[in-house]
């Protein structure tokens, strides 16, 4: 009946109950059993015991049995009865044979009267007329000595049982702070690590960069001072055949010819050696950076390694 009154699917009511349950986090059960019984007793039909009966003239009609009282149905409408007969309006409930009587207080008011065809039904309707007048008269009666102890039982063990409900709740809280607490401080140790590593890595590469450096720079200076010495030998040759060249016209433009080649030789050994030696300035120049990086490195890595300690 409630789903038919809203337009929602089965996906949708699961979503909503879901919200409902979470914002209800945390309460008793008995306490949810009560608000539960608080809501469904506002419900039309709560609580009430229909049976088929018969009115005088052979109408069919529906008996609703429940803690307010007596109410008469017509079979196509169970939510409201044609008739009602409060329990405080009910002077007596009679029954004979097939036949209940009930008679209301105020005597202007005619008595109802009808049958139901069952024995076994009209004795469960007498029970329950009984049982339900009886506990609608306890209920207006002032509570006695027993009943009252009871009350304040169930009024201290439901005030003993919120304090354990608190009490628990904060020890949960105390042990979720403290577990976030904990990953905060697992993640900040992770993080160090990852930065201990990475610099770590970062000095190997420097240091082997510098080493790489090192190697070439070496070498390219051995090359410029192979270089030079050759450059030498050149100009040594030159002045050589300078001082022998012989007199002869051919001998003489042969030798002319050789002076050009060695002049030229030697000037391009000359460059080549300049180039070089700037070759290998600006390695010493990057092999410095490359040692000032890897001391950087090896200071970044003392720190996080002085903050890991501290964590």
């Amino acid at each position: 009946q409630v789903i038919n009154l809203y337009q929602m699917t089965p996906e949708m009511w699961e979503e909503r109950i879901t919200a409902w349950y979470a914002e209800h986090r945390g309460r008793a059960r008995d306490e949810a059993e009560m608000e539960y019984l608080k809501i469904a007793q506002d419900l039309e039909m709560y609580g009430v015991n229909y049976f088929a009966i018969r009115n005088k003239k052979g109408t069919e009609l529906l008996l609703g049995v429940d803690a307010l009282g007596l109410h008469i149905y017509d079979p196509d409408n169970r939510l409201t009865p044609k008739i009602s007969f409060p329990w405080n309006e009910i002077r007596n409930i009679s029954y004979s044979d097939k036949e209940f009587t009930i008679k209301p207080l105020d005597k202007k008011i005619d008595v109802f009267k009808f049958n139901s065809s069952k024995l076994r039904v009209n004795k469960l309707i007498l029970q329950l007329c009984i049982g339900n007048h009886d506990l609608f008269m306890r209920r207006r009666k002032a509570d006695s000595l027993e009943v009252q102890q009871m009350k304040a039982q169930a009024r201290e063990e439901k005030a003993r049982k919120q304090m354990e409900r608190q009490r628990l709740a904060r020890e949960k809280q105390m042990r979720e702070e403290a577990e976030r607490t904990r990953d905060e401080l697992e993640r900040r140790l992770m993080q160090l690590k990852e930065e201990a590593t990475m610099a770590n890595e970062a000095l190997m590469r420097s240091e082997e960069t510098a080493d790489l450096l090192a190697e070439k720079a070496q070498i390219t200076e051995e090359e410029a001072k192979l270089l030079a010495q050759k450059a030498a030998e050149a100009e040594q040759e030159m002045q050589r055949i300078k001082a022998t060249a012989i007199r002869t016209e051919e001998e003489k433009r042969l030798m002319e010819q050789k002076v050009l080649e060695a002049e030229m030789l030697a000037l391009k050994m000359a460059e080549e050696s300049e180039r070089r030696a700037k070759e290998a300035d600006q390695l010493k120049q990057d092999l410095q950076e490359a040692r000032e990086s890897e001391r950087r490195a090896k200071q970044k890595l003392l720190e996080i390694t002085s903050k890991s300690s501290y964590t």
